[in-house]
């Protein structure tokens, strides 16, 4: 294991700062951009890196995580990198178990049944010690940009993390998770708090070893009300930025921007905007022009394409993309999908997006 301090110095200086500059709210000469789910199976190389690894075994090994957050930038004039891992590594932190199933996705051996079940759950995280080969693959991945472009790291939000372990994997409803916050809702705050906890400790070192952004995932507020969003998921997204801030200065860390993603929750914008984040994540269900009026003029908005605009000719792309840039505006502004990259995808077609990107938005800034 590689042993450094809580603050690895002697990173290679950032060349390209675009992303960082447009999250803070600076001035930028073309609009940054990157995807979700970059560093994915859409790719070749990722397939053939990934064929022989297990899935989690493959998020335990600095080296090949380091080696598929390169990939995409090998490819694409990308204006940042986000670290190869998974949401699930903190209920795996929390002593729970996760596997990947060809065909079926994360499941987990023994989900959470009964209120019960949280006595199984360690009640204190040592993050370095269960998290330790994230922050690893952190440190290992920034030296190895060369300070091309930032670094990104992340976390799923409670909400999320606690409807996969109640679930055992994916679900079109979250019944079963959500019928916790219906009848168990004391129970549910405690297993939110815990997860709360282990996710700052956990972005906190993040920022340690080397992240330059931290972005959360809230993937599945859509599944929420209003008012179960109000009572069960933004409490906890709020907290995470101010502890997570607190805890940097205490720390002397750097202050890095936040990103907040949660998908699906148009409902929620203005209170998202006002939540800690400089950044708001945007699924593909909501217009520019909206989603700058809820949000106002403080944050920096990001998204938000449909993922499958991808798979429309080249030209097209570009006029969705010059069309969503003239939505947003192109500063106070990354450009990005509104969720994930698929599988299937063709990668010329993700590098059209990028070029589409920096070309409009040079063109318009100019103009």
């Amino acid at each position: 294991t590689c042993s450094f301090s809580r603050s690895p110095k002697g990173f290679p200086r950032l060349k390209n700062d675009t992303f960082l500059r447009a999250a803070r709210g600076e001035e930028t000469e073309h609009t940054p951009v990157w995807c979700m789910r970059q560093a994915g199976r859409y790719l070749p190389e990722f397939r053939e890196t990934r064929a022989a690894q297990d899935f989690f075994a493959t998020c335990r090994s600095p080296k090949l995580c380091c080696e598929l957050t390169l990939q995409p930038l090998r490819r694409f004039p990308l204006d940042a990198a986000i670290i190869f891992s998974d949401i699930l590594v903190v209920p795996q932190a929390l002593g729970m178990e996760v596997v990947m199933v060809p065909g079926k996705g994360p499941t987990f051996t023994e989900p959470l049944k009964e209120v019960e079940d949280l006595l199984k759950l360690r009640q204190k995280v040592d993050v370095t010690a269960e998290l330790g080969y994230v922050f690893q693959a952190i440190t290992l991945t920034r030296h190895s940009l060369e300070g091309r472009v930032p670094l990104i790291g992340f976390s799923g939000a409670p909400w999320t993390l606690m409807s996969y372990m109640i679930e055992g994997g994916g679900s079109s409803t979250m019944a079963k998770a959500k019928s916790w916050l219906y009848r168990h809702p004391e129970a549910s705050h405690r297993l939110l708090r815990l997860l709360a906890d282990v996710i700052i400790d956990y972005l906190v070192g993040q920022v340690a070893a080397g992240a330059q952004a931290l972005q959360l995932f809230e993937s599945h507020a859509g599944h929420l009300g209003p008012e179960q969003f109000q009572e069960f998921a933004l409490p906890y997204i709020r907290d995470i930025a101010q502890a997570v801030k607190s805890k940097l200065k205490e720390e002397a860390l750097p202050l890095v921007p936040m990103i907040i993603f949660a998908k699906d929750a148009h409902y929620a914008l203005h209170d998202l905007a006002r939540a800690g984040y400089e950044v708001i994540g945007l699924d593909w269900t909501i217009r520019p022009q909206e989603a700058r009026a809820q949000t106002g003029k403080d944050v920096t908005l990001q998204g938000n394409l449909d993922p499958c605009a991808l798979y429309a000719p080249k030209e097209k792309i570009g006029e969705l993309v010059k069309k969503m840039l003239e939505g947003f505006g192109t500063q106070r502004y990354i450009a990005n999908l509104g969720h994930g990259l698929y599988p299937d995808m063709n990668p010329e077609h993700v590098g059209a997006f990028v070029e589409a990107v920096h070309t409009h938005s040079r063109h318009i800034n100019k103009h």
